[in-house]
């Protein structure tokens, strides 16, 4: 009797379980159809109704690791990086061998400026797929702007090694390797970068900076001068190569070069301190107009409004920026 009692039990759990099995079936089938109608919504460019479409997915069937990966994308378009980094972290978490999430996620990181987390998922990402190109070449990059440079360095060469044409990953190395002082070896990255792609005007802008640094400044001259064959409206080159003119004491030329880099980029806080630099050479070789100096410290002025983080440049503008004396008012008169 009791044996038939438990084989009943049994025969009852079963139908329990498979009637669960079959809810949990339909469920997700419901989602996946709210899915569906939710990229539909996105190919239209209706926001708004996609990230209703792929919530309301979310909550047929929650352990869906795609809904969450697709929640997560469209808070990343709708620029929610907060709640895209929640989605995808949910989505990791579901699927963890599943690459593509993780990389995505990482990238919200980089752009919320989490560098340690967005380093942390790169990791496992490179773990995951160890000979991705463009999961070694992001983990370089994230490492260069948390400003660890070695490992940048390193991380760019190992990109390199898997694919050896990329001018970007090249480009990169010469600007880590820059950072460090380490002339030379940067303006061989920045050739070989150009020898990918040669079409690269703000990499030739990168090289002559280099060479700037050495004194080389005939060099640095012939290379800004390609640069602005390639792009004519480039405020980085015109900036450059208004230094590069100041330091051959070719000044009306080199004011004009600044003139150019404003116009071309007003918010370009380099120019406007360069072009005050010219201007106060001008006067201190004619004292006698007032009106260069002047001139010149309201440029410095500028530069400062756009980029305060330059004491130098504050120091200068105290020691030339006109004094005058303040009135006093006497009320016993």
């Amino acid at each position: 009797m009791s044996v038939w009692r438990h084989a009943g039990l049994w025969v009852g759990s079963v139908l329990v379980l498979g009637a669960l099995c079959s809810g949990c079936m339909v469920m997700h089938e419901l989602a996946r159809i709210r899915l569906e109608e939710g990229n539909k919504a996105l190919a239209g460019e209706r926001l708004d109704v996609a990230l209703a479409e792929f919530r309301e997915a979310i909550k047929l069937d929650p352990q869906w690791a795609d809904g969450h990966y697709q929640l997560g994308m469209a808070y990343k378009q709708n620029g929610d990086l907060n709640l895209a980094a929640e989605s995808l972290q949910e989505a990791v978490r579901l699927e963890p061998a599943n690459v593509t999430p993780v990389i995505e996620l990482a990238e919200v990181y980089r752009l919320l400026e989490k560098m340690t987390q967005a380093i942390r998922a790169y990791l496992v990402a490179c773990e995951l797929e160890p000979r991705n190109f463009d999961v070694r070449f992001r983990l370089a990059t994230c490492y260069h702007q948390a400003g660890e440079l070695e490992k940048a360095i390193d991380g760019y060469e190992t990109a390199i090694k898997l694919e050896p044409r990329s001018a970007a990953a090249r480009s990169n190395l010469g600007a880590a390797l820059a950072s460090q002082g380490r002339d030379y070896e940067a303006i061989k990255a920045y050739k070989e970068s150009l020898e990918c792609d040669g079409a690269q005007p703000i990499v030739l802008v990168n090289l002559a900076t280099v060479y700037l640094n050495q004194e080389r400044w005939e060099t640095a001259h012939r290379t800004l001068k390609v640069a602005l064959q390639m792009d004519p409206n480039l405020s980085a080159a015109h900036e450059r190569l208004g230094y590069t003119l100041w330091r051959e004491q070719a000044f009306e030329a080199a004011a004009d070069s600044y003139r150019k880099a404003i116009e071309f980029d007003p918010h370009n806080a380099a120019a406007h301190a360069g072009y005050g630099v010219v201007l106060m050479t001008l006067y201190l070789d004619k004292p006698e107009n007032v009106a260069l100096r002047d001139e010149a410290v309201e440029a410095w002025h500028e530069s400062l409004e756009l980029n305060p983080d330059q004491p130098k440049l504050r120091a200068l503008v105290e020691r030339y920026r006109p004094k005058y004396e303040k009135p006093t008012l006497r009320l016993d008169e």
